[in-house]
């Protein structure tokens, strides 16, 4: 599963975060320039493979010690190891985002709103 040369968004929309991951993900609002997600993932759980199609500002609420795999199993990201602060509430940008699983190795909940700027085409420019 790797991204297309064009940076237009390749994967399909099964792997959007409301299709591929529902018990994870609850939409909020929907219009034509945004989506809000409130995104929740209990101490233990595991996100299946699932994208963010759009930027977004994340809103957190809570947050635990997590980890960020691709669609291979790598790991992309463990909060464990990157001295990131636990404060909250924080606001933070994030790019879209291809597929992943997020896996909450903490002992707290994840609790997150997402507001997905959908102005413009999805891109992977910050991909590379």
């Amino acid at each position: 599963m790797k991204p297309s040369t064009s940076h237009m968004w390749p994967w399909p929309e099964s792997l959007d975060a409301l299709s591929a991951a529902p018990a994870f993900h609850r939409k909020l609002l929907e219009n034509e320039r945004v989506r809000v997600l409130h995104t929740l993932i209990p101490a233990g759980a595991l996100v299946p493979l699932h994208t963010h199609r759009y930027p977004a500002v994340a809103h957190v609420i809570s947050t635990s010690h997590f980890i960020r795999r691709d669609h291979e199993g790598n790991v992309t990201f463990d909060s464990r190891h990157t001295g990131l602060s636990s404060t909250v509430p924080a606001v933070q940008w994030l790019e879209p985002l291809p597929p992943h699983t997020v896996e909450n190795v903490g002992g707290s909940e994840i609790s997150i709103f997402i507001v997905e700027l959908k102005d413009g085409e999805p891109t992977l420019a910050h991909l590379g």
